[in-house]
């Protein structure tokens, strides 16, 4: 195989959790753009996921010469899902199975996520802390486990978890978040050892401070914070376009494994 074969996406499925946020829809937008197929959750906000889909199909790229009889056109399916509650989970790979006719998606975007600023330790209740794992961390790790027996049959796969500078020590959230962000990265670097053999590529993007997003409408809602686009080298919030290019990068470079990129406009 050479250095670029096997980085397209027409004919393959994308799985991205949180589709209807600001970074989920930016991605589900960049892949169906190149011809990726998508299959695009959603846990309240069916407004948002019903607005995105049709926002889709209007943007529905041409069929490129002499394809149409190799691989079928691109289809989009929505998906409600709690994905704090595992049988939920299990539901949605079963509803993947049903309308796209493969067991898992080829590329795995887990980016939903769950925040609630709490920057001190004695505000955090146990609930929120479980809460906030079971969201940001073991939804990553059940679907990571039921999407990679799909790409090791196929010995290609791509694995991308939005993460956060959380991991790393920083951002304006508490502990609870830094926690379930830091144990993402761990997942992250251990699953790229082990399947890199398999073809599947596994890496993290660690966004900071982007806007337009439920975290983060707009810049003053970070005013006063150690967040505050003051303190930000780059003098502005990031978007959620310029993660989905960061996401995009993961997917179409089958060389790069075991890798968190900081996206954080220099901020530390």
């Amino acid at each position: 195989m050479s250095s670029g074969a096997g980085n397209e996406f027409r004919g393959k499925l994308a799985l991205i959790t949180g589709a209807s946020g600001g970074i989920g829809a930016a991605c589900a937008r960049h892949l169906w753009l190149q011809g990726a197929s998508l299959a695009l959750t959603y846990s309240s906000s069916e407004d948002k996921i019903l607005k995105l889909e049709e926002e889709l199909w209007k943007l529905r790229p041409s069929t490129p010469s002499g394809a149409e009889d190799v691989l079928p056109p691109p289809v989009i399916s929505t998906h409600k899902a709690d994905l704090s509650h595992p049988p939920d989970i299990d539901r949605l790979f079963s509803s993947i199975s049903q309308l796209h006719n493969q067991t898992g998606p080829d590329i795995l975007i887990s980016n939903a996520g769950h925040g609630k600023r709490i920057p001190d330790i004695q505000d955090i209740s146990l609930e929120e802390f479980d809460y906030t794992i079971n969201i940001n961390l073991r939804a990553s790790f059940l679907l990571s486990k039921l999407s990679i027996p799909h790409m090791k049959a196929q010995h290609w796969g791509r694995i991308i978890y939005v993460s956060s500078l959380a991991a790393h020590g920083g951002g304006i959230n508490g502990c609870h978040y830094a926690a379930s962000k830091a144990g993402l990265h761990g997942l992250m670097k251990n699953l790229a050892t082990k399947h890199a053999k398999d073809g599947i590529t596994v890496n993290d993007v660690a966004p900071a401070m982007i806007g337009d997003t439920g975290m983060i409408p707009d810049e003053k809602s970070v005013e006063g914070t150690p967040g505050d686009v003051r303190n930000i080298p780059v003098g502005r919030l990031g978007s959620p376009h310029e993660v989905a290019n960061v996401v995009v990068m993961f997917c179409r470079t089958g060389y790069l494994t075991g890798q968190s990129v900081l996206l954080s406009g220099g901020l530390k």
